[in-house]
């Protein structure tokens, strides 16, 4: 069984970024990448991924070596679209499960209590268990006294309850008549009519006109719902064989809203969403496929891609009611609260106090978090915050029928129960790194940010100027834009490098991040990779690397990951390779500080984009061309989470790295 892999998509596009953007921290850039085809975007955007998928690590050749390929939540990949998720979700999830039978894993969380750690509180849910409505709603939540991280205040919370079983009676439609392609061809389910909530269709994808007999540019199969307001959209298929559907939701404009990939059995496909309004909508089911598994245009049946899995299937869709429980928790500014549901919940949400969503979760990548973490995992689902404001949350338990054991832990960030202050350590003179550590080989030597200095067409001696300014570009990023922007008003962090001080690493409470060295060399096919992802940063002597090889590579196009593509005569070189660097150094920081990627593909420029759309890590202008006066002043800040990683709602990283970096306590 494949981890639960739903994407909620409203209001996502395939972004055009030519268009301006009003909101703040964002802006326009004069193209979008053209590393990728707008058709892989849009997949991308979706959560779909358009790598083969496969059991065994994921390795590529590169200058004629095999590299790893890295787990791609810490690593910032030259290629988005080589990424084989379904590999890295299920062995995040086994993972997971072993790191919550650790040893280590109690004394990390009674470090965190500061005191012997007490036994959980034990809430029952005061809703019986055949009965829905009294705790849906964040308003009616069960709100939970003496959880908190306060001295009379137990920082554990067990909650145990039930979710009924809601389901309506099914309906067989039989076999759609081909063409029902795409959305005017759409075989009618009857639901939302005379009472309908939910059909059994069959099916195969590769019949009709355009399918093994026909053009063969993909078959696709559209079923046509209506659905009143409040209802829950629920997709399932089965598959004969080695059937590998994908499933999608188009609303009645032709948007694609959310999507699914793997998470039903084996290849088969399972989505839960929440319908935004009453109205028409449009399922489609379709096959796996490298080149993007739905249609160009959904109004034409005839525009796929080519190249889909084949197979006959199954799927039930439903409009259904379905019981959600909410939990009321109460929360200071900078607690960090992680959770894990076990049973028969696959799916927990974050409500903040003024209802919006802070993070929703159907996965476990708990074992991303270091051994020094307190945080909770081995779930079906497993989250961690860092409440931006003071006041009630809610938790919410949803997607599934049956009993469930909830577990919420909250402690301060680790920086503030620690006796020093964080220090990152910009490491330039190249160094011996075990590469284990993020997914390599083990024991390699990198080369030093000097080897890489010409390849950027500049003297030696511009590497002084580069290292000052490359420092200086990440002073502003984690101390001094967090000191400005005020949501934790006790930051503290020392940035220094290897050319002003004696090298730190190894003591406590230094991290570092070596700047240099190439994919060859480290064994491990990447831009840049963290050691961790660490929500409340309780791990303190981490590394990261921000490799040059790629970086200082030739021009290939507007899109590129090498700085030499945004280079023209107009550019100032050593301000902008400053940029870039300083922001590739910043955005690993991020990590092993606590946040995941955002959605490089939409119009928000922000420190912990992921690879793939590069212009807006390295904040290039609306001129498309680097080191001129136009270019974007890139921070961290509020982002949706990144489509791929299993995460939906709104990160607000800014809030993360803020309260990793508190002053210590005493």
């Amino acid at each position: 069984m494949n981890l639960q892999f739903k994407r909620a998509l409203v209001g996502m596009s395939a972004v055009a970024l030519v268009a301006a953007a009003a909101s703040q921290g964002t802006a326009a850039v004069s193209g979008a990448s053209d590393q990728i085809t707008p058709q892989q975007k849009k997949t991308l955007q979706a959560g779909i991924q358009l790598a083969p998928k496969s059991t065994k690590a994921p390795t590529a050749t590169v200058n004629g070596k095999e590299v790893a390929r890295p787990n791609p939540y810490l690593a910032n990949t030259p290629d988005a679209a080589a990424t084989d998720w379904s590999y890295w979700h299920n062995l995040m999830d086994a993972k997971g499960k072993q790191r919550a039978k650790s040893a280590g894993l109690a004394a990390a969380k009674t470090k965190a209590a500061g005191r012997a750690l007490p036994s959980p509180i034990l809430h029952d849910e005061e809703e019986p268990d055949a009965i829905s409505g009294s705790n849906d709603t964040q308003d009616s939540a069960e709100r939970v006294a003496g959880f908190g991280t306060g001295a009379k205040e137990n920082p554990r919370l067990r909650i145990l309850g039930s979710m009924p079983d809601l389901t309506p009676p099914q309906f067989g439609i039989g076999t759609g008549d081909e063409d029902n392609g795409s959305i005017p061809l759409a075989t009618e389910t009857g639901i939302g009519t005379a009472g309908r909530q939910q059909i059994l269709a069959t099916g195969t994808l590769g019949d009709g006109p355009h399918g093994t007999d026909g053009d063969d540019s993909n078959d696709f199969d559209f079923y046509k719902l209506t659905a009143p307001a409040g209802r829950t959209l629920k997709v399932s298929t089965e598959g004969s064989g080695s059937t590998d559907t994908v499933v999608g939701v188009y609303n009645a404009a032709g948007t694609l809203i959310a999507a699914d990939d793997d998470s039903g059995a084996g290849a088969t496909s399972l989505l839960t969403f929440d319908l935004p309004s009453a109205g028409d909508y449009y399922v489609v089911v379709a096959g796996y496929s490298l080149n993007g598994p739905f249609p160009t245009d959904p109004t034409d049946s005839g525009s796929g891609t080519f190249g889909a899995l084949k197979g006959d299937y199954t799927v039930t869709i439903g409009a259904v009611v379905v019981d959600k429980d909410y939990y009321g928790v109460k929360l200071k500014k900078g607690d960090v609260l992680g959770g894990s549901v076990t049973g028969a919940a696959s799916r927990l949400v974050v409500h903040k106090v003024d209802g919006s969503q802070a993070v929703g979760s159907e996965q476990d990548a708990s074992s991303l978090y270091p051994v020094t973490s307190p945080l909770p995992g081995g779930g079906n689902a497993v989250f961690a915050y860092v409440a931006e404001e003071a006041g009630w949350y809610a938790v919410s338990v949803e997607n599934g029928v049956g009993s469930y054991d909830a577990t919420l832990e909250v402690y301060r960030s680790g920086a503030e129960l620690d006796k020093k202050q964080q220090t990152i350590f910009l490491d330039f003179d190249g160094a011996r790194v075990n590469t284990a550590i993020f997914g390599g080989p083990g024991v390699r030597q990198l080369s030093p940010f000097s080897a890489f200095v010409a390849r950027w067409g500049l003297p030696k001696s511009a590497e002084n100027e580069l290292i000052t300014r490359i420092t200086a570009t990440v002073t502003e990023n984690i101390k001094t834009d967090l000191i400005a922007k005020g949501l934790n008003s006790n930051v503290a962090v020392k940035v220094l490098n290897s050319r002003d001080s004696a090298d730190p690493f190894g003591q406590e409470n230094v991290s570092r991040v070596v700047i240099g060295g190439t994919i060859a060399e480290s064994g491990i096919d990447t831009i840049g990779i963290a050691q961790t992802i660490d929500p409340g940063n309780y791990g303190h002597e981490e590394t990261a690397l921000a490799l040059m090889d790629v970086l200082s590579d030739p021009a290939n196009g507007f899109g590129d990951p090498s700085i030499n593509s945004y280079l023209t005569p107009a550019s100032n070189k050593i301000k902008f390779i400053s940029q870039v660097v300083g922001n590739v150094v910043s955005h690993e920081t991020g990590h092993f500080v606590g946040s995941y990627h955002v959605d490089q593909f939409n119009p928000t420029y922000n420190l912990m984009d992921q690879g793939g759309n590069f212009p807006l890590l390295f904040g290039v202008g609306p001129d498309g061309i680097g080191g001129t006066a136009d270019d974007i002043d890139v921070d961290f800040g509020e982002d949706t989470y990144n489509p791929n990683e299993g995460f939906t709602g709104t990160e607000d990283t800014l809030n993360n790295t803020a309260w990793a970096l508190s002053k210590p306590k005493g």
